[in-house]
């Protein structure tokens, strides 16, 4: 299955509407996604942002206008433009090196995941503050398993085990009826 970094996508498709398509991206993904498009109407700008697009660029466009869109929107969604470091609050995610880091106290712990939950980690880092369903979660850290979406509460579990034994308790909380998202619980 591709996991794309960002999405470049016309809203005049041959065999689907762009913004059609967009509403079926964002039902399973919350990749970046940019409108390039001839159609240069505010509605369908508005339309393009208000279904979940990051930006929307109407042709002609110049290239390098583009590259430097697509830099700011990997900058926003994934940390720092170039970086393989993602950052929320005391917790670091390295991709290149598939580490995880929390500061504590006594400095900085490496947290010991298994592959799965170093994706999961990485999927609600990525997007602090999103509530994620657990077919979303399943879908981004275990797309080809066949597994059952109770399969992502044993690793939420997990992950809150670990993240506590590094003192980084509260961070995972559970939306009743939905599923988790990245942010400390303030209790309320």
């Amino acid at each position: 299955m591709l996991r794309p970094d960002l999405v470049l996508l016309d809203v005049g498709l041959p065999d689907i509407d762009g913004f059609d398509l967009l509403t079926k991206v964002r039902g399973r993904s919350t990749v970046p996604v940019i409108f390039l498009s001839a159609m240069d109407d505010s509605s369908d700008k508005l339309l393009g942002l208000r279904l979940g697009a990051d930006d929307y660029v109407t042709k002609p466009f110049n290239p390098q206008e583009v590259v430097a869109r697509v830099g700011a929107v990997l900058k926003r969604t994934t940390g720092v433009a170039g970086s393989e470091v993602i950052r929320h609050e005391d917790i670091e995610v390295q991709l290149d090196s598939h580490i995880a880091i929390a500061a504590t106290k006594n400095g900085r712990v490496e947290m010991p995941l298994t592959a799965t939950e170093f994706r999961l980690l990485l999927c609600l880092v990525r997007s602090p503050f999103k509530t994620f369903d657990r077919a979303s979660l399943l879908d981004a850290c275990l797309p080809e398993s066949g597994a059952l979406d109770r399969t992502v509460d044993m690793h939420i579990a997990n992950l809150r085990r670990k993240l506590a034994e590094c003192g980084q308790e509260g961070y995972i909380v559970t939306v009743r009826g939905v599923g988790y998202r990245f942010a400390r619980s303030t209790g309320v």
